[in-house]
């Protein structure tokens, strides 16, 4: 059996695990194991061994927010197991705690030895992706120390400096070296007779800069306690829907992992906030869209995310032009990094602002919130920041110069900067990527609704009549200018982009859905676009593919290119129900929940595009985040669209 991974979550700490409870170093690819805080792997190998060998796996770590699993020695039928092992490990904040207890099968005393490999390579995440690129670390070096209850490992390069420390209880008989940089710690229990043991081990990571008093939490037990109360308060108060079951578990499993994914950030003024992370395993971070749009599908049940969402972001707008990290002023984030690679510039990530929409959604965030709770501190508060983010849009981002927001492709980040980031993902129907700039539809609706929504601001919160006509004027000239260059007559559809000459990029994708939920097509065409959306060659059964099938260019284990994402759809739906196509809405919002329901009411961040009328479960797409910030917060935008219906 392949030894698959478990991810346990904990803000910006996760550990990927597997079937034993081991983590066995591996280098890289979708998966890798290790127990990871802000970008770097601090735990690169925990294996157990008994009497100097790997015990059998008698039953599996199961998916959890604790890993669980038994074990026993390896053996036959003729002769029964001697003692079972219990494992369970759950991750803190910045921590990872492990209870191996034994239990003797035998009516007389047994010696056991128990022994754990520990090692830490302090490798960063952008070290472990499938890409192939290589980095240089002129400099570093890690070392070892053993304490008197474990072992610590340590990793140096200039200033940097991170820390893993290893204890245990009862503290081990010997910490031995391996001859490969980890250390062994080793035990000598006697059991007496069925009698129990208990080992409980304890690791903290320091990431360089961290310098909080961080504490292990005692136990597994103690951890699962926390979790389980941290969920229930985030859960409190929201009303599920009674007369749906299936939506209104996932909505409460999608509130759990919102729980689990919410990571640091700093306000304007150095206040501390926690905002939605983008998912795991890879993106344990602020992602600006990520954020916006968890925070916009949560904001009628938990307003929270976005009053902490809104200031995080703003603190770290762009106010100067930056080539390397594609910073302009006003410019909202993509994506910050905190590793050791983004710390000494090797990736631009440290702050990155590869995002076309990331700031229009800042803007539609702002005004909605502020719709949405009455409260007008926060827009007053954030007033240079919207209208930076307005400025550019108008001038950098290319709504007055060009008449669109317009992106170019960044050879040291990512090639597209809408949400369908991927090499390929912009393309023709038959497959053929645009040349030069590019103009994606989804970002033009996003810009509409942010001239909109910030022009209501202006008028009622700013008091400030002229800028607002200036916007409302904007928008209505985006809004005539879109329908007349990207709709397709002979489609009775809009094209997904046009390309640097302005000619379209004509593949039928779902970006059309996004339209719907920001209000740029007029009824007509709306209702066009919404009905077409729910056709065969679309609608797989579970969801809106992001490419409809039939044409040369789609592919249902593509990434953006014939999947079916869970967010994608919450949009989709949300603009069905905007132009009043409600059964459209539900036929939408029962296929996610039902997908929902086969893995346990959790929604992952893409699925695969085959049909549900050729294949009776959802197929998973292989290199998915299992747990994903906007997929977790889908289901609360269904209960938005059709609400229990």
């Amino acid at each position: 059996m392949t030894d698959r991974h478990h991810l346990l979550v904990h803000g910006q700490t996760f550990a990927a695990v597997g079937d034993r409870g081991d983590i066995s170093g591996h280098r890289g690819g979708s998966a890798p194991d290790g127990l990871f805080v802000r970008d770097a792997r601090h735990l690169s190998r925990w294996q157990l061994t008994v009497d100097g060998a790997v015990p059998e796996t008698l039953t599996p770590v199961a998916d959890g927010d604790t890993a669980r699993c038994v074990l026993v020695p390896r053996g036959g039928r003729d002769e029964p197991p001697a003692y079972t092992l219990f494992r369970e490990q759950a991750v803190g904040d910045a921590s990872f705690v492990e209870s191996l207890r034994v239990t003797s099968n035998r009516p007389v005393p047994t010696t056991v030895r128990l022994a754990v490999t520990a090692d830490a390579d302090f490798t960063d995440q952008f070290e472990l992706r499938s890409d192939h690129r290589t980095y240089t670390k002129a400099g570093a070096v890690r070392s070892r120390q053993v304490l008197a209850h474990g072992v610590e490992f340590v990793y140096r390069r200039g200033e940097w400096r991170s820390v893993t420390s290893v204890t245990a209880e009862p503290r081990p008989d010997a910490v031995e070296e391996t001859g490969t940089g980890a250390r062994r710690l080793v035990w000598t229990v006697d059991l007496a007779p069925h009698g129990t043991a208990e080992l409980v081990l304890r690791v903290i990571a320091r990431p360089h800069g961290d310098r909080r008093a961080l504490r292990v939490p005692r136990s597994p037990a103690a951890v699962q306690r926390h979790l389980i109360a941290r969920e229930g308060a985030f859960m409190a108060g929201v009303a599920f829907p009674s007369g749906w079951p299936e939506l209104a578990a996932a909505c409460a499993r999608g509130l759990a992992d919102l729980a689990a994914l919410q990571v640091p950030a700093t306000g304007p003024d150095g206040e501390e906030l926690r905002v939605p992370a983008a998912g795991a395993p890879w993106f344990l971070t602020l992602l600006g869209r990520d954020a916006l749009l968890t925070s916009l599908f949560a904001l009628p049940y938990r307003p929270g995310l976005a009053a902490a969402t809104l200031p995080a972001l703003a603190a770290t707008q762009a106010t100067r032009a930056g080539a390397d990290e594609v910073a302009q002023p006003g410019k909202i984030v993509h994506e910050v990094r905190h590793g050791e690679l983004a710390h000494f510039g090797q990736v631009p990530y440290r702050r990155y602002y590869g995002s076309v929409d990331a700031t229009p959604l800042f803007l539609v965030l702002l005004g909605a919130y502020t719709e949405h709770t009455g409260e007008t501190a926060l827009a007053r508060r954030l007033e240079p920041h919207a209208r930076a983010a307005v400025g550019w849009m108008l001038d950098h981002g290319g709504l007055t110069s060009r008449g669109y927001l317009v992106y170019r492709a960044d050879r040291g980040g990512l090639a597209n900067q809408n949400w369908k980031d991927s090499p390929g993902a912009i393309c023709s129907a038959d497959g053929t990527r645009p040349h030069g700039p590019v103009t994606a539809a989804g970002a033009q609706g996003y810009a509409y609704d942010a001239l909109r929504r910030t022009a209501w601001l202006a008028r009622t919160v700013w008091q400030d009549g002229t800028y607002a006509d200036l916007l409302e004027q904007a928008a209505a000239d985006l809004r005539d200018r879109f329908q007349r260059d990207f709709w397709m007559p002979e489609h009775s559809f809009p094209a997904l982009a046009l390309d640097g000459r302005g000619d379209r990029v004509d593949a039928l994708a779902s970006d059309a859905g996004h339209l719907l939920w920001s209000g740029l097509l007029d009824k007509e065409y709306g209702e066009q676009v919404g009905r077409r959306l729910l056709r065969p060659d679309f609608f797989s059964g579970w969801g809106v593919r992001t490419l409809a099938a039939g044409q040369p260019a789609y592919h249902p284990l593509s990434y953006h290119r014939g999947s079916v994402w869970p967010h994608d759809n919450a949009l989709i739906a949300l603009g069905l129900a905007r132009y009043g196509l409600h059964d459209e809405a539900r036929a939408v919002a029962h296929g996610l929940v039902d997908a929902a329901a086969v893995t346990g009411h959790r929604l992952p961040e893409v699925l695969a595009g085959y049909g549900r009328d050729t294949h009776p479960e959802p197929v998973p797409y292989p290199h998915a985040c299992v747990r994903e910030s906007r997929s977790a917060a889908a289901p609360l935008a269904l209960l938005t669209a059709v609400g229990g219906a």
